[in-house]
């Protein structure tokens, strides 16, 4: 196989360097932005100014919003390489992540302007990573996304790809990022049984929680799930009041397709705009004292891992209303979730209300990273999940409904 090597990583980072001090358009804009815009100057340069003062830290801690606006321009030609850290495939969290959990950052990440500016970037990033230019990640060298450490993790001979061809036969890091999987990759449970639910993506289960309100707390520790905010004050909240919330979240290596749960037909399908960002309040600690390095730091649960019930009413997310033929069913959701920078849902193009839809078929996928996903159930529907923790593959018996 002709494929490209950890060179070519660097070089590409070398030419991007060069290029530092000349800044993009839209960084451009983002920076008379900051400069037009008091309220919101100000909660960008106190988020930064709160950090904590730990010396460790210094080298990479954000010194200004100069330094900011030259960070977010140096990524935004830069496809996320490998390695196995929270932050993998998330360049954006990684500039800013020590600052979004200040007062001030949970605050900016909750401004409507601040989110408008952070989306037009975010768009700008997506354009380069669905081109062939982001394909130098996709190497050998121990960065690159082939590497053998890469291929154990990612299991690519799972995926369709082409073993012939340079970088694989993929066009893009986001033709790499969403490929498909082979035929026979992953079985579906029990296709023909209306009672029994499967997992709708590769992903391991966060919580599973019973008698939902159909208005809660969402922002407190706990973060109880909040009926109304998680489904954008749609009618259908009040059918699932009382009912049932299984989430879980996908990792940067998982697959990032969606599949429907179950067979039925589609009610409704939508993409709901949402924040970046934004975390909940009592998620950050700056009550810790040492660390013994900033990797350490950086896998603190400072971070939207833990804040993952909390973004469920807020970050942008696909909705699905899917009638299931079994009347104990009825009508259930499913909902993807973006998180930090991953808030680009794509629901397909056939998915629309009146489509009988199988179990196991695919229905939308993410783009550019991790995210998390909800399956919600009207009070009643389920007799139990069998699943109630760990990996779960797509396809696998997750639940069984009632009689």
């Amino acid at each position: 196989m002709k494929n490209t090597r950890k060179k070519n990583t660097k070089k590409h980072l070398k030419k991007t360097q060069k290029k530092k001090k000349r800044l993009h358009p839209v960084i451009k804009e983002f920076k008379n932005f900051l400069l037009t815009n008091p309220l919101e100057r100000m909660y960008i340069t106190l988020m930064i100014e709160q950090v904590p003062k730990v010396k460790k830290w210094d080298r990479f801690r954000l010194k200004n919003t100069d330094d900011l606006i030259n960070k977010l321009n140096n990524v935004l030609t830069v496809a996320p390489d490998y390695n196995e850290t929270k932050l993998v495939g998330t360049p954006f969290s990684a500039i800013i992540f020590e600052s979004m959990g200040t007062p001030a950052g949970l605050a900016a990440f909750r401004n409507v302007k601040i989110n408008k500016m952070f989306k037009k970037i975010l768009k700008e990033w997506g354009k380069f990573l669905n081109s062939p230019k982001s394909r130098y990640v996709l190497n050998n060298g121990p960065n690159g996304w082939f590497s053998p450490k890469a291929m154990k993790k990612i299991h690519l001979d799972d995926y369709i790809h082409d073993n012939n061809k340079k970088y694989y036969g993929f066009k893009s890091w986001n033709d790499f990022f969403t490929r498909k999987f082979i035929k026979g990759a992953r079985p579906i449970a029990e296709p023909n049984n209306n009672k029994i639910i499967v997992s709708p993506c590769d992903f391991t289960i966060y919580k599973i929680r019973k008698n939902v309100k159909k208005y809660n707390t969402f922002w407190i520790k706990s973060q109880p799930y909040s009926l109304m905010e998680m489904l954008n004050n749609e009618k259908y909240a009040n059918m699932f009041t009382g009912g049932d919330v299984f989430q879980a979240f996908l990792s940067p290596f998982n697959y990032h397709r969606w599949h429907s749960p179950i067979s039925g037909t589609i009610v409704s399908a939508k993409v709901i705009p949402g924040l970046y960002f934004s975390e909940r309040n009592q998620q950050t600690n700056f009550k810790r004292k040492t660390v013994k390095s900033w990797i350490e730091y950086s896998e603190d649960p400072n971070d939207q891992d833990g804040s993952e019930g909390y973004i469920t009413t807020n970050q942008t997310r696909a909705l699905f209303y899917i009638r299931s033929p079994n009347p104990k069913i009825g009508i259930m959701a499913f909902m993807a979730i973006g998180m930090v920078e991953i808030s680009t849902c794509i629901i397909n193009k056939y998915i629309k209300p009146g489509y009988r839809v199988k179990k196991g078929e695919e229905i939308g996928r993410f783009q550019f990273g991790g995210s998390s996903a909800c399956l919600i159930f009207k009070k009643g529907a389920i007799k139990k999940f069998t699943r109630k923790s760990g990996f779960c593959e797509l396809g696998t018996e997750i639940a069984i409904a009632n009689n």
